[in-house]
């Protein structure tokens, strides 16, 4: 259905989207590079994972998901889901956008992430650390081949990261087998690489481990600061979008599922309390 007629005009905050937690780490490093702007953080907690499901079904839901937080006033949605990122991003800019609101933005975490890796490696071989539906979909390669010709990618999926993540096992011992097996695969795969793409939003509360059974020489690219300074940047070259953008330093937390599991389980990745409330995604 077309929404356009019932989106206010006001400015608003920035809205955050993710399938569950792992979006928090980003919204984290965005309030700590723009710390005055509001924000809404929605989580669809209900039907996650996205990771394992078919491109069309993780459209359909993020498509929602971004309806949603256009209709609750934001003018510009960052995708702080790799998933979305390289299952419905471009669909949502290229057909929904000019149907819904032209003047509206959705922004990914795969572009920032792509941008920053020219630099980081010298032997112009890197690897990628992600869930299924991200190392399926073939975005990461294929947004690196469009800026370096010369980069060779090499992916290894990782089912498991993430339910060792969201039922906080990721201390564990348990989880150093996994981490520790797809570290050996990926190496196998392209004992070139000097840089190692986390292309899951979940996996820098890993990182210890993933150090742990790395070669120090390799270099580990995380998402989170580098996605708040390309959004940083986004809003110096788009004041167009950025004044409409309110700033109170406000946060509000939304989850299609239970509040309180949320707000237990948010605690794994923010630094603080949280009080969540419960949103239906029609």
């Amino acid at each position: 259905m077309d929404k356009t007629t019932l989106l206010t005009k006001k400015p608003g905050p920035i809205g955050v989207f993710d399938s569950g937690y792992g979006g928090l780490t980003i919204l984290e490093k965005i309030r700590e590079e723009l710390p005055e702007y509001d924000y809404i953080y929605l989580g669809d907690n209900a039907r996650t994972p996205y990771g394992t499901r078919s491109f069309d079904v993780v459209y359909k839901y993020t498509l929602e998901c971004v309806q949603k937080l256009f209709g609750m006033g934001c003018h510009l949605v960052i995708l702080a889901c790799n998933t979305a990122s390289a299952k419905a991003l471009r669909s949502i800019q290229q057909i929904d956008l000019p149907r819904l609101d032209p003047e509206r933005r959705v922004l990914g975490v795969i572009r920032p992430t792509v941008e920053a890796v020219g630099e980081l490696t010298t032997s112009r071989h890197i690897g990628l650390l992600a869930t299924s539906g991200t190392v399926q979909s073939n975005s990461y390669p294929l947004e690196i081949a469009k800026l370096y010709k010369d980069i060779t990618v090499a992916s290894e999926a990782c089912p498991l990261w993430v339910p060792l993540i969201e039922n906080n096992e990721h201390n564990s011992d348990g989880a150093d087998y996994f981490v520790r097996k797809n570290l050996e695969n990926l190496l196998k795969a392209d004992n070139q690489i000097d840089a190692i793409m986390l292309g899951c939003t979940h996996y820098p509360l890993l990182i210890s481990k993933i150090e742990q059974y790395l070669p120090k020489d390799i270099k580990i690219v995380s998402q989170g600061k580098l996605v708040a300074a390309s959004l940083s940047d986004y809003l110096k070259r788009h004041p167009e979008i950025e004044k409409k953008c309110t700033k109170g330093s406000d946060i509000r937390y939304f989850t299609t599922e239970s509040v309180e599991k949320f707000s237990t389980s948010a605690s794994i990745f923010l630094n603080e309390n949280i009080k969540a409330e419960h949103i239906d995604i029609e």
